[in-house]
């Protein structure tokens, strides 16, 4: 059972930058999919970022240029750095993963385990 820890959130103005992590507990053997999505008040939760088992990443287009998504496999923890926050970048940031080292995309249907979330709140 893998366990999902997000961290880093807080307010920042706009144009600045914060970079979440994401501690990986449990049964971490192997490389498997790991993602990034965000979820605001009655709207669907949305795909921000993805890196697969080798490293390759994927990015929504309203955040590809600004985000960056990486992966520490000895700490077991990934991180999203995201850079020139827009106000729309306000949201729930929440880590996500599956059982395959594959990456089904930005849908949240196929993701299994997730955490708790951490807030971004992005202000003039």
């Amino acid at each position: 059972q893998v366990q999902l820890g997000e961290s880093g959130g807080g307010s920042v103005q706009a144009g600045g930058s914060l970079r979440l992590s994401c501690s990986v507990s449990g049964d971490t053997t192997g490389r498997v999919c790991m993602a990034w999505f965000r979820q605001t008040p009655g709207k669907e939760r949305e795909g921000v970022a993805t890196i697969d088992g080798d490293g390759v990443t994927d990015y929504a287009l309203t955040v590809n240029g600004r985000f960056t998504v990486s992966r520490d496999n000895a700490k077991n923890t990934l991180y999203l750095q995201m850079n020139s926050l827009h106000l729309d970048d306000s949201a729930m940031y929440y880590c996500a993963t599956w059982r395959w080292d594959f990456c089904p995309g930005f849908a949240a249907a196929p993701y299994t385990t997730w955490g708790r979330g951490t807030q971004v709140t992005v202000s003039s």
